[in-house]
């Protein structure tokens, strides 16, 4: 028998549901798989709990809510992660599940249920998914109280929300008095929440430690912060690689949106390390004012991921944390940020936007610090971040342009005392830096890094 999966690969929109067979011929309990035309109907709530284990990885089973220890895979004693989706349009499964199961049960050996909504979740009106997530909230709350009843530590529980499933993941939170131990919420559903109040919303009294990473602030996703610390990838919206205009079609909506499910299966998959670095604002980030985790020493700079534990305890000592980090448009997402420290002296005032290449043999790698404009005076020392899409790992040229946008008259020079170079992601790389070089505005210079002396 094809499986839901192979059909799904082969285009073959087959409508799967209830159960298939595995590899060994036992029964699979499959997510429920739905189309437009139920969206148009309308579907009513109907919460379904698929288990998956180290053991069942490919092959689902359903839970009985009122006697989980009744399936022999259920192990009360492991950690238990369960996998909340949002708003369904279409019906159809969130292509993303298996992956993100897959993922998890990597982590480490637990339970991973996914909280299967979709009748419910599947509605042409937003507003009535939105009235079923407190219905289904009150149901996932009774199985985990079920779950303590049957020897399951509630500090043990880790909620992952997506989109609207994170509002639901809060709400079962606070039924349960802040006692889950973790919420993980992703992209938190932002229309008909913009306004609302905590208790209305996934926020930080939910469980013991939420985090959450934005990625669609200006369209699905939520203002604001909701977390013990959240996240804010590229500032929180517009994605890079995301389609601009609305000729785009589907991916103009939903593209920002998604982007949260991608980053953090990159970080679960250990393809990525995408480091958040705390700041007030992304335009503070930009301008390397928040580029040092004194707070968080010994410990480095908080990263997107599963494991948090070398953060937590200083994050909930903090309250709310923002952090910020840049992305490239593809994976493996990361970028290699440099700090860039210079001293100027030149004899008038200019501004400009700075562009710097890292040049290894014939490969090169281009950063552009063009958010906002730059002053350059008289002895006056400045900060930058600069961020790069590729890391190379020997750099033996650097050329650099500052451009004024002076297209008529004189080119004035600009004379660099000092610049150095700090990798950030890379600390046990060597500083680079150089000594007393001459720009003229709008031209590009290289020069050879050097070895910063100590005390630079």
């Amino acid at each position: 028998m094809l499986s839901c999966r192979l059909l799904l690969l082969l285009g073959l929109l087959l409508p799967c549901k209830g159960q298939e067979e595995s590899g060994g011929g036992e029964s699979c309990d499959n997510f429920t798989d739905l189309n437009l035309s139920h969206c148009f109907m309308g579907t009513v709530l109907y919460v379904r709990l698929l288990l998956y284990t180290r053991s069942n990885l490919d092959c689902g089973r359903e839970l009985d809510h009122h006697h989980p220890s009744s399936q022999p895979l259920f192990n009360v004693s492991r950690p238990t992660a369960f996998v909340i989706h949002g708003y369904r349009p279409t019906g159809a499964p969130p292509i993303w599940i298996d992956h993100l199961v897959q993922l998890l049960a990597e982590q480490e050996d637990m339970n991973v249920i996914v909280v299967d909504w979709n009748q419910g979740a599947a509605n042409l009106n937003y507003f009535t998914a939105v009235t079923y997530t407190r219905d289904a909230a009150h149901n996932l709350t009774g199985f985990i109280e079920t779950m303590q009843e049957e020897g399951a530590s509630l500090s043990s529980v880790h909620l992952l929300g997506v989109s609207l499933g994170a509002h639901l993941a809060g709400f079962v939170g606070a039924n349960l008095h802040g006692k889950i131990g973790r919420i993980t919420g992703l992209d938190p559903a932002g229309p008909m929440f913009t306004s609302a109040i905590p208790d209305e919303r996934l926020d930080p009294t939910d469980a013991m430690f939420v985090d959450v990473l934005h990625t669609d602030m200006d369209s699905f996703g939520l203002r604001g912060t909701h977390g013990h610390i959240d996240f804010y990838a590229n500032g929180g919206a517009n994605q890079p690689g995301c389609p601009k205009t609305i000729f785009s079609g589907k991916a103009y909506f939903v593209c920002d949106h998604q982007r949260s499910m991608l980053l953090f299966l990159c970080a679960l998959n250990r393809t990525c390390s995408l480091t958040g670095y705390p700041c007030s604002s992304y335009s503070d980030f930009l301008e390397g004012r928040c580029l040092q985790c004194e707070a968080f020493k010994p410990a480095p700079c908080p990263v997107l991921g599963y494991d948090m534990s070398q953060w937590r305890d200083t994050l909930l000592k903090l309250g709310q944390t923002r952090a910020f980090f840049s992305t490239t448009s593809t994976l493996p997402y990361r970028k290699m940020s440099y700090r860039v420290d210079m001293v100027t002296w030149n004899q008038y005032l200019r501004w400009g936007v700075v562009y710097i290449r890292l040049h290894s043999g014939k490969n090169f790698t281009e950063a552009r610090i063009d958010h906002k404009q730059l002053r350059f005076e008289q002895y006056t020392s400045s900060r930058l971040l600069a961020q790069f899409d590729e890391d190379l790992q020997q750099v033996h040229k650097i050329s650099m342009r500052i451009n004024t946008g002076n297209v008529i008259g004189p080119r004035y020079k600009i004379r660099l005392l000092r610049i150095r170079f700090t990798p950030l992601d890379r600390p046990e790389r060597p500083l680079m830096c150089r000594f007393d070089i001459i720009l003229e505005e709008n031209m590009e210079v290289a020069f050879r890094p050097l070895p910063c002396g100590s005390g630079l």
